[in-house]
């Protein structure tokens, strides 16, 4: 899969879970402060990545993920069969 279909798929999932206009997502969007997501928004939004991306994404790697843009590139390097 594509960055470009990744960041697609993961703009589709918060224009759904964050009830934001698509056209506003971009790669510097960022979740607390763009969002206003909270703790338990965003450990919501982790468990839905990893489903649709039969990805594992740990705690301590979700910690550092701020901006769409760092989980676009940490899905793009987790797919599964790359390893």
């Amino acid at each position: 899969m594509t960055k470009a279909e990744i960041f697609d798929k993961i703009a589709d999932i918060i224009a759904d879970r964050f009830e934001v206009d698509r056209d506003v997502i971009n790669d510097q969007l960022n979740f607390k402060q763009d969002l206003d997501a909270d703790s338990i928004d965003f450990v919501e939004f982790v468990l839905e990545l990893e489903d649709t991306f039969s990805a594992e994404i740990s705690d301590e790697d979700a910690e550092k993920l701020n901006t769409i843009g760092e989980v676009v590139d940490y899905i793009n390097a987790h797919q599964p069969g790359d390893k």
